[in-house]
């Protein structure tokens, strides 16, 4: 029978376009969702007045789009680290995270599914100065459980991201996102699989994803190298065969790091070549 999964896309790719715009092309192209990084709605995304978050809220559900959530979470403002050795500034980066658990339930369209909170930022929790890796690891865990009951409150999911070496030192592998998930052990805290983060993973990508999907919400495609999906070689196939195997309801949301061919081109040429990948699949 065919294999139909939802198709979001990660808002930066559009980095520039008016939003209305933006949201009106993703829709247009095929696309049923948007997930957003807070840094391209303001300077400080925290501060954003409630007028503004209704009118995201009504532009993306006039559009006909689904709000996936927030991604890139700690790229503005600047001199935020949630391993940081002072204090302060974890203190500081954990209350913007609370904060953006706020933003991401303003944004959230009644009706719809609860929007994820994608935790990777790598530069603002790999280990600096003496941290250890697992000081930091401690720091990040003990963090996430003071934020993770507020995060329940307002029916919002903070994904655990992994991520590779070459970015952070601090859950490089789907198995210590797990670990952190079940150390926390909140309804609110979740991983997610992200295509281009798990270079450094050993073991075949679906096969990790089956073994942790009970814990998996999210997942993130790209090529390996951070190009939009059909400018590689990247297999898609296995993947959304364990997906669709294992019922997956979640979203497959592109996210390129690559933005010079352009917002639409990224855009249109990914989710055609998704969909052909997603064709050859057989439950």
């Amino acid at each position: 029978m065919p294999v139909r999964f939802r198709h979001s896309i990660c808002n930066e790719i559009y980095q520039g376009w008016d939003f209305a715009a933006a949201c009106r092309s993703i829709k247009s192209i095929g696309y049923e969702g948007i997930e957003i990084a807070p840094f391209t709605l303001a300077e400080d995304p925290a501060r954003i007045p409630a007028d503004e978050r209704v009118r995201y809220r009504d532009i993306m559900s006039s559009e006909g789009l689904e709000f996936v959530g927030l991604h890139w979470l700690l790229a503005a403002p600047k001199g935020l680290h949630v391993t940081h050795p002072d204090e302060k500034i974890r203190r500081r980066s954990w209350e913007h995270v609370r904060a953006l658990v706020d933003l991401c339930a303003d944004l959230a369209i009644a009706g719809q599914r609860r929007p994820v909170m994608v935790f990777g930022s790598p530069q603002q929790r790999r280990t600096v100065e003496k941290v250890s890796v697992d000081q930091a690891r401690q720091y990040f865990v003990e963090g996430l459980a003071e934020v993770a009951p507020h995060a329940e409150q307002a029916g919002v999911t903070i994904l655990v991201e992994a991520l590779p070496k070459n970015q952070c030192d601090v859950i490089t592998t789907l198995a210590e996102a797990v670990e952190v998930v079940r150390q926390l052990n909140s309804p609110a805290v979740r991983t997610m699989f992200d295509v281009h983060n798990a270079v450094d993973e050993v073991e075949p990508h679906a096969t990790l994803v089956d073994r942790y999907f009970e814990l998996i919400r999210h997942v993130h495609v790209n090529e390996m190298d951070g190009r939009h999906p059909g400018t590689g070689d990247y297999n898609f196939v296995p993947l959304f065969q364990v997906l669709a195997r294992r019922g997956y309801d979640g979203w497959i949301s592109l996210e390129a790091f690559d933005f010079s061919p352009g917002a639409e081109r990224i855009a249109r040429e990914s989710i055609e070549y998704l969909n052909r990948q997603i064709e050859r699949v057989r439950v």
